[in-house]
């Protein structure tokens, strides 16, 4: 099996402007990110980006820049005219990871990669993780997927689902409910595997009122009847930089790295 993964980078960002070349340890934190997904199986890693400063520090450490459009409305358009731009066949795979992942695991990539490889029957995989805490199962910020027998996705959400209806009964707050051990309830990991002919037809699909209602992207493709394959990881994912309290746990953690 071989694979790409493009990471999509993009300077605006709402609620951390300019965090892809934020300093991190020394190196900007596209370039953390690059680095990590070297250490992937991946055939070939491209970094699709709107700004010309970000394809400099790709390329200063000998990375592969793709410059692409600044009007994207999401991540998934941009993959799209990325993998256009790269000539990828229709059954070739390729992986989103996002340019603020620095302390991604490399063997995620790698299984979403195998996982969509061996599932002719989807068109995207992706992960999630077991939810341990009723604080976790009722957040909205965390999004849930419920799978059907053999891991493939029936939907994403942002509310409690599955919903343990004897469990988190009326006459408590959901806060002090306790969460059944026997509950299968997961938390997404925002990472993706695709193949090319999927990313063709992704720009041309209608969005979809369930994604536009629970901001969720990926239901635009359950909408559409495209199958989504799901790696259940027993761990949790590293944080991402979303927030200036993320950038610096992860500067704090390549400090700790080399003191």
């Amino acid at each position: 099996m071989t694979y790409t993964v493009i990471i999509p980078a993009r300077q605006a960002s709402t609620r951390l402007p300019g965090k892809m070349l934020a300093d991190v340890g020394g190196a900007p934190l596209i370039v953390r990110v690059l680095e990590r997904v070297r250490l992937s199986r991946a055939a070939q890693v491209v970094v699709a980006t709107d700004h010309a400063d970000i394809a400099s520090a790709v390329r200063a450490v000998g990375g592969t820049a793709l410059m692409t459009r600044v009007d994207h409305a999401s991540g998934t358009d941009r993959l799209s005219e990325a993998a256009l731009a790269l000539g990828l066949a229709d059954d070739a795979i390729v992986v989103n990871v996002q340019g603020d992942e620095p302390l991604i695991d490399v063997g995620l990539i790698d299984a979403c990669a195998a996982l969509l490889a061996v599932r002719p029957d989807c068109a995207i995989a992706t992960a999630c993780h077991p939810i341990t805490t009723m604080a976790d199962a009722i957040n909205p910020n965390i999004v849930k997927v419920a799978l059907n027998h053999n891991n493939t996705a029936l939907y994403f959400s942002r509310a409690t689902s599955p919903w343990a209806r004897d469990a988190f009964s009326a006459s408590q707050t959901p806060s002090q409910a306790v969460l059944p051990p026997d509950l299968p309830i997961y938390r997404h990991m925002g990472l993706y595997a695709y193949r090319v002919a999927f990313l063709r037809a992704f720009p041309t699909l209608a969005p979809a009122a369930i994604e536009r209602l629970e901001a969720l992207e990926q239901l635009r493709a359950l909408y559409h009847g495209i199958n989504i394959a799901v790696h259940v990881s027993p761990h949790a994912a590293a944080p991402g930089v979303d927030t200036q309290a993320d950038l610096d746990f992860v500067r704090a953690h390549f400090a700790a790295l080399h003191p």
